[in-house]
């Protein structure tokens, strides 16, 4: 009897413990090309605790009006979504730009560095020039992620004057090395 009293009495007190404690949150729930085939209730069920907020904008250098939803804002995971049509049941494009957990299925996230992005597409990449709409774009260059739906725009330091504008960058490796090239926005298009 005093075995199952104190069995009881643990199993009582690990419960307790549990209870008081924050829930882990799975990284793997933070891919977004497992978003791409939800609809907007799905991703609600999916994410019950994301704070999701939904309204209409102007995308496409104001061009188009579409739907979209945030999840997680004013947070490290908040993201993005916007629709391709008003009841929300297909996604057009994912983006995010804060270093939270969200990732693309490809191992690119925010703040993944020039040199990684060469070696997982398995080709040299370019990047565009900063200061414009599509500041510090990167062209995949025929590599692995060429028709993936990604997009991944750059961020640097100490911009020269010649690394502006709408082009392709062209810099010897001590150029890039100094520029400190990290992914700053990440945009999955479906």
């Amino acid at each position: 009897m005093k075995k199952l009293f104190l069995l009881l009495t643990v199993l009582s007190l690990a419960s307790c413990k549990t209870a008081n404690q924050p829930l882990a949150i799975p990284a793997d729930r933070f891919v977004i090309e497992d978003l791409v085939k939800l609809t907007s209730e799905e991703i609600k069920t999916r994410y019950p605790d994301a704070d999701i907020k939904e309204a209409i904008g102007i995308y496409e250098e104001g061009t188009e009006e579409r739907p979209y939803c945030i999840l997680f804002p004013n947070t490290p995971n908040h993201l993005e979504i916007t629709w391709k049509d008003l009841e929300r049941t297909e996604i057009n494009d994912i983006r995010f730009t804060d270093k939270g957990n969200w990732k693309s299925s490809t191992g690119i996230g925010i703040g993944t560095t020039f040199n990684q992005l060469n070696k997982l597409n398995g080709k040299q990449v370019y990047f565009y020039g900063f200061g414009w709409d599509y500041s510090g774009a990167v062209d995949w260059n025929d590599g692995k992620f060429e028709n993936s739906g990604l997009f991944v725009f750059l961020e640097a330091r100490n911009i020269p004057g010649a690394f502006y504008g709408d082009h392709i960058i062209k810099a010897s490796a001590e150029e890039i090395a100094a520029l400190n090239l990290k992914v700053q926005t990440l945009i999955f298009k479906n």
